[in-house]
């Protein structure tokens, strides 16, 4: 069973007004972080990994930055492209997926992975966090988030790995339904294993729009 699915069901998402609606304005602790970077003068090249539609992307582009995104959605890049050219500003995109960066080792200053690498099971997810360790610069930060097993989705359904669980029928992979993919949850401890050859700046278990939606909002130096 292939277990990077997810990319489908965003691609048909990113296609309607309303499937965007809710992903246009930049997270909070997203811009804290990149205006506290800005400020540093420390940066100066960045990567938002799993783009979807543009909103870190575009975010990242005004302050300045030398601005990647890369999604597995087509529609995705198309609508960031659109919105960059409306704006006038320059952000390199590209087809990719996060488990084979199609970049230099070492090549950026930051990188950004919202809401992305917890789509697989536990062995895309260390292929993630080991691409994303490669393209970094020593000393370089990587922001994130995970799902946390206090969300109330973790252990429904069907386990298709450890720590992976899909809602749906895990005999048929349904594009049109996030549900219908697989979604890795793990503890603080576990988070921090993955995370070897990184410093934690911030570790924080926040729940989203919906009650009980524990996600892991992290930020790491690379050592």
């Amino acid at each position: 069973m292939k277990t990077d699915t997810a990319h489908l069901v965003w691609n048909e998402r990113w296609a309607t007004a309303d499937g965007r609606a809710d992903w246009l304005q930049p997270e909070e602790d997203v811009v804290r972080l990149v205006d506290e970077l800005a400020a540093e003068g420390r940066t100066r090249r960045v990567l938002d990994l799993g783009c979807g539609v543009g909103r870190h992307a575009l975010h990242l582009a005004r302050a300045g930055f030398e601005t990647h995104a890369i999604d597995m959605a087509e529609e995705g890049l198309s609508q960031l492209r659109g919105a960059a050219a409306d704006a006038g500003l320059s952000v390199h995109t590209a087809p990719a997926a996060m488990t084979a960066l199609p970049f230099p080792d070492e090549h950026f200053d930051y990188v950004l992975a919202f809401n992305v690498i917890y789509h697989g099971d536990a062995k895309i997810v260390r292929q993630a966090i080991s691409e994303i360790r490669r393209v970094l610069r020593s000393g370089g930060v990587y922001q994130g988030t995970m799902l946390s097993k206090r969300n109330t989705k973790f252990g429904k359904g069907t386990e298709i790995a450890p720590n992976t669980f899909i809602e749906g029928d895990a005999s048929v992979l349904n594009s049109n339904d996030d549900k219908n993919h697989p979604h890795f949850y793990c503890n603080a401890a576990e988070l921090i294993d993955l995370f070897a050859g990184f410093e934690l700046r911030t570790l924080t278990d926040k729940s989203h729009s919906s009650p009980g939606s524990y996600h892991w909002h992290l930020a790491a130096d690379r050592l």
